[in-house]
C-alpha cells in the first residue's frame, strides 16, 4: 500500500527484523535498549520466528528502510507493538499499521483486542481518539485498552446513517 511519496505499507517478513529492532531501540517513549529487549525474551531471531507462527507484522518503508511497524498475536488478540521512528511521526504511519494488524485480527475471528501503553505517552492518547477504550490500570502502571468489533461495527452504522442517503 502506497502512503506518502516514497513511503509504503507492507507485511513484515525476517528480513525486516533488523530495520524492526532499529526502530524500536530509537524512539522516544518506552524505549528499551536491546539487551532489555533480551532480558525479556525478545530478540531478532525470537521476532523473525514468531512472524512464522500465530504473528504477524507490518511495516513502513521509506527508501528500503524500516521507519515504523506494527505487530499484532492472534493466539491472545494482541497488538503488541507498534512504533515510528523519531522524525516519521504524525504522518499517519501509526494510523495505518495499526489498522492492518486490527483488520488480520478481525479476519482471524478476534471479536475482542487488547493491548497495554503507559500512561502520560502519546499512546496513551494516540488509541481513544481511534476508538479505543481504557479498560483498566494494571499493577505495573501500564493501561490496558480493549477495541470490540461490534462496538467499531456500530460506529461505521452511525457515520452512514449521518451522512444520509447517497
Amino acid at each position: 500500500m502506497k502512503l506518502e511519496k516514497g513511503i509504503i505499507l507492507r507485511e513484515a517478513n525476517g528480513a525486516d527484523v533488523p530495520g524492526i529492532s532499529r526502530v524500536r531501540t530509537s524512539v522516544s517513549e518506552n524505549l528499551l535498549t536491546l539487551k532489555q529487549l533480551a532480558e525479556r525474551g525478545i530478540t531478532e531471531e525470537s521476532v523473525a520466528a514468531s512472524l512464522l507462527l500465530n504473528r504477524k507484522g507490518w511495516v513502513a518503508e521509506s527508501n528500503g528502510e524500516v521507519v515504523a511497524f506494527s505487530m499484532a498475536d492472534r493466539r491472545n488478540g494482541s497488538i503488541f507493538a507498534l512504533f515510528v521512528l523519531p522524525g516519521y511521526e504524525g504522518r499517519g504511519l501509526g494510523t495505518r499499521l495499526l489498522d492492518a494488524a486490527v483488520e488480520w485480527l478481525w479476519q482471524s475471528g478476534i471479536e475482542r483486542i487488547w493491548l497495554t501503553t503507559a500512561r502520560d505517552t502519546r499512546a496513551a492518547r494516540f488509541y481513544p481518539l481511534r476508538g479505543w477504550v481504557c479498560v483498566a490500570e494494571l499493577p505495573n502502571g501500564e493501561l490496558y485498552f480493549e477495541l470490540a468489533r461490534s462496538s467499531v461495527l456500530h460506529a461505521q452504522r452511525v457515520a452512514t446513517v449521518m451522512q444520509g442517503p447517497s
